[in-house]
């Protein structure tokens, strides 16, 4: 394993309401200096929680402004600054679904991009559903889309099922609840 490379300086380059872009300069140990840009969140990172009631999945369809159409996925969102991940994930349950769980467990903590981004997510499997919604802080009411757990291999193949998170969360419980397709 290499010696990682040395930073030399950090310079703000932007920031917004969620994001701060930083330029860092490096030199490698083959003395080559280069620049990179990263994106640091100002959220302690983010939670997308695998809400299954019975034999069926809990998605919602939201605006992404990222692709300026609505999308099909699981509830997610950010860690407030000193919230802890599992107190996220059932904050999040009961505004995006108005629902609450009695077990949620962690599944897996990933990066998305760690070339580019520092931001962790904790996808998190939730069960034992009951009603109790939370308002929430969205501009629009959140579509709730129920979906057959047996169908669930169907959904990778679903125009609106584009985000690579909500597809790893389906191998991820697919793993846990030993559902591979055949």
């Amino acid at each position: 394993m290499s010696k990682k490379p040395k930073i030399l300086s950090v310079t703000s380059v932007a920031r917004s309401r969620l994001f701060h872009i930083e330029q860092v300069n490096l030199r490698f140990n083959n003395g080559r200096e280069v620049q990179f840009e990263r994106l640091q969140s100002n959220a302690a990172g983010s939670v997308l929680i695998i809400p299954v009631d019975g034999e069926e999945l809990v998605l919602i369809r939201e605006y992404a402004v990222g692709t300026e159409r609505y999308e099909l996925g699981f509830p997610k969102g950010a860690i407030d600054p000193g919230e802890q991940a599992l107190v996220a994930a059932k904050r999040e349950l009961r505004e995006e679904i108005g629902m609450a769980s009695a077990d949620i467990r962690l599944l897996r903590r990933i990066i998305v991009s760690p070339a580019y981004f520092n931001r962790p997510t904790s996808i998190m499997l939730a069960t034992d559903l009951s009603i109790d919604p939370l308002p929430g802080d969205e501009p629009e009411a959140i579509q709730q889309i129920r979906w057959p757990l047996d169908r669930m291999w169907d959904l990778p193949d679903h125009k609106d099922f584009v985000d690579g998170s909500n597809q790893l969360a389906l191998y991820l419980l697919a793993h846990e609840l030993k559902l591979f397709p055949h």
